[in-house]
């Protein structure tokens, strides 16, 4: 898959290189839940049946991020993350368009003009709520009647599940509430967290319970606070462990950014530095208080024995 950074208005000769008849998935995909999926995988499919380029076209930073709106508060699925699941649907082309003020404003009619027609897509695939343009104006209809016969338009309706919506802004609720099963089940994937081990308080390792501290690298949505079940991809290896999500409340007071705790069950090398991607698999309680050390690590133990059942580990 070829990633293409575009900015508005594209310049001519920009537009010239990458022009030719394709068919294009368009839509902000933060999630790239089961619901962007289906229109993703519409959009492949018509590419294939008629010998042309599958590409999406997608937005970065996210339009909620940079106008100040709605209950954006990091991103479901980041762009490096985006890129390795759209590769593997086998999309051809991603173009990310580089969201600012000014591209806010821009009309319908505009984006279409300066956008897409240039680029020769002659269909442009989109969910049944799809939004474009200043103040959203633009709907399916319009970008159908904008195309002018050169780009014809395919409508996806909605990915119910149990006769629920699949949404992005349901997915952060869920998570948000600890509701990881529905959240993951949303997906089609479980949530994942991708970071570098860091230094950290090294408090684990004085209790039996050695961690991996995971310093984030980019701004994903958090997850509720308390422990979790998880599987963490590190280089070549599947390793299985017990993360908690929070604020140390048994040792800190009036902390508020949370920590990412992975403690790594029968492992013991030296990984500071080294990448981790670590996939939530369950939600096992909520982060809580203990009235003594001795108190913390009988439930630390409680905790990782539920996380190799629920994982289905043994040692």
């Amino acid at each position: 898959m070829r990633t293409v950074t575009l900015s508005y208005p594209i310049p001519p000769e920009t537009a010239a290189s990458w022009a030719q008849p394709q068919v294009a998935a368009l839509g902000q995909f933060d999630g790239l839940h089961r619901g962007h999926a289906s229109v993703i995988t519409s959009a492949v499919a018509l590419a294939r049946r008629q010998g042309v380029p599958a590409a999406v076209m997608t937005f970065h930073p996210h339009p909620k991020d940079v106008m100040g709106k709605g209950d954006y508060d990091g991103y479901l699925t980041p762009p490096k993350d985006k890129q390795k699941i759209l590769a593997g649907m086998g999309v051809d082309i991603l173009y990310i368009i580089e969201f600012n003020e000014h591209l806010s404003r821009v009309s319908p009619q505009d984006f279409v003009s300066v956008m897409l027609l240039p680029l020769q897509i002659i269909t442009a695939v989109v969910g049944f709520d799809f939004r474009f343009g200043y103040l959203g104006e633009g709907d399916a209809d319009m970008l159908r009647e904008l195309g002018q016969g050169a780009m014809g338009v395919e409508t996806v309706p909605p990915f119910l599940l149990e006769g629920e919506k699949v949404s992005s802004s349901g997915i952060r609720r869920s998570l948000h509430s600890g509701d990881l099963a529905l959240a993951n089940s949303w997906f089609g994937r479980c949530y994942h967290l991708r970071g570098t081990v860091g230094h950290g308080e090294k408090r684990g390792r004085t209790i039996g319970f050695p961690t991996a501290n995971l310093q984030l690298e980019d701004r994903y949505v958090i997850p509720a606070k308390g422990v979790y079940a998880v599987k963490v991809f590190y280089k070549n290896e599947i390793l299985y462990g017990v993360m908690n999500v929070g604020v140390k409340p048994t040792f800190h007071e009036g902390m508020t950014a949370p920590s990412f705790e992975v403690h790594l069950f029968d492992f013991a090398d030296d990984i500071y530095g080294q990448e981790l991607k670590v996939e939530l698999q369950a939600f096992i309680r909520p982060e809580r208080k203990f009235e003594s050390i001795d108190a913390l690590i009988s439930q630390i133990a409680q905790d990782a024995g539920t996380a190799k059942e629920l994982l289905g580990y043994s040692s």
